[in-house]
């Protein structure tokens, strides 16, 4: 199967450049010839100068960073469902739906491969995660203001985040029902009973 052909560059807007960035990462990910994910190579199959995406974004560590916080926020949302249980269980559930997907499976392979790089690439890097981050402790914070006991966000991600992407890069699917529930009940404990143990909880 032969590759997508360039698109022929155009003047576009910031949002244009990025959107069209964003979606020749995905398209090179999605290759099966296993094309080249450089700055270059990007820049070529979003009809962009590469010059425009060094200047956006830095290094390809911070771009397939903003690749994939920006399709997470799209796919993955954190909605408010009234409790703690309830926001952690619906966020696994659109984990679970995403990583189903063949472009949420490719987002896991991206986050893998946004983690080589320089120091200053991994500071880029790190500062388009923490609008993930920022978003994940809001949950936490929701469950304060409501009274009730959130887990430190090293245990929400370690026991919430973790098997989902591990199972996405060995390419193995989550139960077809009840693994949400299963992974919330495992951080927060069963409805009813004792709390889960925890490390470092206040």
């Amino acid at each position: 199967m032969t590759s997508k052909p360039p698109t022929a560059r155009i003047r576009k807007s910031p949002e244009q450049v990025r959107s069209a960035v964003h979606q020749a990462v995905v398209d090179l990910l999605s290759d099966p010839g296993g094309a080249e994910l450089t700055i270059p190579a990007i820049a070529q199959r979003a009809g962009v100068n590469h010059t425009s995406v060094y200047r956006r974004w830095g290094s390809r560590e911070a771009l397939l960073a903003d690749v994939v916080t920006t399709r997470l926020e799209r796919d993955w949302p954190l909605k408010d469902t009234g409790s703690l249980r309830g926001d952690l269980t619906a966020w696994v559930e659109a984990g679970v739906a995403s990583i189903r997907t063949p472009e949420g499976r490719l987002l896991v392979r991206a986050v893998a491969l946004s983690m080589p790089g320089t120091a200053e690439a991994q500071g880029e890097r790190t500062q388009q995660f923490q609008r993930r981050i920022r978003a994940i402790e809001r949950i936490r914070e929701r469950a304060a203001a409501r009274g009730e006991d959130a887990p430190p966000l090293e245990e929400i991600l370690d026991q919430l985040i973790a098997p989902l992407y591990l199972r996405a890069i060995f390419g193995i699917d989550p139960p077809a029902s009840g693994y949400p529930e299963l992974l919330v009940d495992r951080l927060l404990g069963t409805p009813g009973g004792p709390s889960a143990p925890t490390v470092g909880r206040s």
